[in-house]
């Protein structure tokens, strides 16, 4: 009877050896094309490892779940002999993952229950769950609910309507300021808003118009037409440069043109002079 037992206990774990072996080839193919062979892989072909990885988990668990195969839970695994130094058999068999079967490593790979750690997380959980009423866990659960039901539905539309809605948030998403702008249009076209004080600094002398109009001073120059003198030089007769250099003078004052200088003004045929009136 015995010797059956350990017959069907050697037969599963084969059994199950050559199930994990082929999961860990399909894990392997799945990685190195992501890796390697992502420009070419579509989204149907990952499915497909997807459920290839699914159906061989599944054949595991219906394997473990048989009646003709012995409770693993059963059985207990105690380690012989620990030693620091190097194994080659069990680097072998574990493809170089575990050299050394040393008093470090025993304890994670020998490992029944979670770690301390985890343990007093698991039991702080379970506190905090104890403590929720059933009214706010219902609630809870609906809100939880309708986030997943929003998520969902948000995954299931087509990504055209995804993009029309982000370009009508786009459109109807001022991107300016209507007054900033009227207030640059007003200040750019009248000056509106803009200071109306001159910048400090002398006024090059030379340049008519730049210069203030002293008050109680000529405002037009005066010249001699014809050998005499006439008032209002801008009614056609060219107006002379002012001189430079008088004293007494201020800038931008005008002065009278010198009695050398004469203008003379013919008329035209068939046209009677303005000044003949």
């Amino acid at each position: 009877m015995q010797q059956r037992e350990e017959k069907q206990l050697e037969a599963a774990v084969e059994s199950l050896i050559s199930r994990v072996a082929h999961v860990k080839n399909a894990l392997h193919s799945f990685i190195y094309k992501l890796e390697n062979e992502y420009e070419r892989l579509t989204w149907p072909s990952v499915l497909d490892n997807f459920a290839l990885l699914s159906g061989q988990l599944n054949t595991i668990n219906k394997l473990l779940k048989n009646e003709k195969t012995p409770s693993f839970r059963n059985q207990v695994i105690i380690p012989l002999l620990l030693s620091p130094d190097r194994d080659e058999d069990l680097a072998k068999l574990t493809e170089q993952r575990v050299p050394v079967f040393s008093h470090e490593i025993v304890p994670d790979y020998l490992r029944t229950k979670p770690d301390p750690e985890v343990e007093e997380q698991e039991k702080q959980l379970s506190v905090e769950a104890a403590r929720i009423g059933p009214e706010v866990a219902q609630k809870q659960i609906q809100t939880l609910n309708k986030l997943c039901s929003n998520l969902l539905e948000k995954l299931n539309n087509p990504r055209d309507d995804r993009d029309s809605e982000s370009a009508a948030m786009r459109q109807n998403k001022p991107s300016f300021n209507p007054a900033d702008t009227n207030a640059l249009v007003g200040a750019v076209a009248f000056g509106k808003g803009l200071s109306k004080c001159r910048p400090p600094g002398p006024v090059a002398p030379g340049h008519p118009g730049q210069g203030p109009m002293m008050s109680g001073g000529p405002t037009l120059q005066q010249v001699t037409i014809g050998g005499g003198s006439s008032q209002q030089a801008g009614m056609g007769g060219p107006v002379a440069p002012q001189q430079q250099g008088q004293p007494g003078r201020r800038p931008g004052e005008l002065g009278k043109m010198p009695s050398s200088i004469k203008t003379n003004i013919k008329s035209a045929p068939g046209s009677m002079h303005p000044y003949n009136r």
